[in-house]
């Protein structure tokens, strides 16, 4: 039996900037990695990144590939209206449109953004006290560094975006109550490494409370000296930079073929 392959896609190395070329990469590497480390659900959830000297311009996946089928030349390139900008036979989908054109209208700093739908991060999404700083990676994520945003159905209507920007401030880490999570960053491998300390630290959670015993708290004093370990480190050295390349390494192993 022949193994069924996604649609060859035509390179599009040669229509768009040598910038914009190194983005497609990055992001499409990132969907590969999100599928590898096992955070997807089927075709829905997504990745977005911000085309670098377009300005309203940002990438997203076509809706209808698993994450690990994702290539550079398939990332459909979109403005915050919804027009797609460079010929495809793809489509976005739309909920990933509202919720990733809200942050990318807002956060000027930010250059990407990663949305799941991980069980970890939507049991966690539903439970009234959120995520517990009770593991170092959540640590990370205590006080003023998480947001929170309050379910109001699918994210088909456009209004939202107004409280999706109004919510995650400038903060780099959302939950979204009985939905999922939500983790911009300066790059592409920066919004990668903190989804990466987000999702451990929701397994973590679980797993604990899971135990049916008692847990340790840290002081709130231990909690606020570590998260500020982390943002501090971090202010001018964007999270991911050194484990990036090893992760591009891993994919060149596991699954080649993303930067086509």
């Amino acid at each position: 039996m022949a193994l069924a392959l996604a649609p060859k896609i035509p390179s599009v190395r040669d229509r768009v900037s040598d910038e914009e070329w190194r983005t497609r990469i990055d992001l499409a590497a990132c969907y590969r990695l999100v599928a590898h480390y096992g955070w997807t659900d089927l075709i829905y959830t997504h990745i977005s990144a911000r085309v670098p000297g377009e300005d309203g311009a940002f990438l997203l996946n076509p809706y209808g590939f698993m994450f690990e089928e994702v290539t550079a030349s398939s990332l459909v390139k979109i403005d915050f209206e919804g027009k797609i900008l460079m010929e495809t036979p793809f489509e976005v989908n739309e909920a990933g449109f509202t919720i990733h054109s809200a942050v990318h209208m807002e956060r000027h700093d930010v250059d990407c953004v990663i949305h799941t739908h991980t069980v970890s991060g939507m049991a966690v999404s539903a439970q009234a006290d959120g995520l517990l700083p009770l593991t170092q990676n959540s640590m990370m994520f205590y006080g003023e560094h998480m947001a929170y945003h309050e379910y109001e159905g699918i994210a088909l209507d456009l209004d939202e975006r107004t409280r999706l920007q109004r919510d995650l401030g400038d903060r780099y880490a959302m939950i979204l109550r009985n939905h999922g999570l939500l983790t911009c960053g300066r790059t592409v491998a920066e919004a990668f490494e903190i989804m990466q300390n987000l999702e451990r630290a929701c397994e973590a959670q679980l797993s604990a409370q899971a135990g049916g015993v008692k847990l340790t708290h840290p002081s709130a004093n231990v909690c606020a000296h570590t998260a500020d370990q982390f943002w501090n480190y971090h202010k001018n050295k964007p999270f991911g930079e050194r484990a990036w390349p090893a992760l591009l390494r891993l994919l060149d192993r596991h699954n080649p073929g993303y930067d086509a």
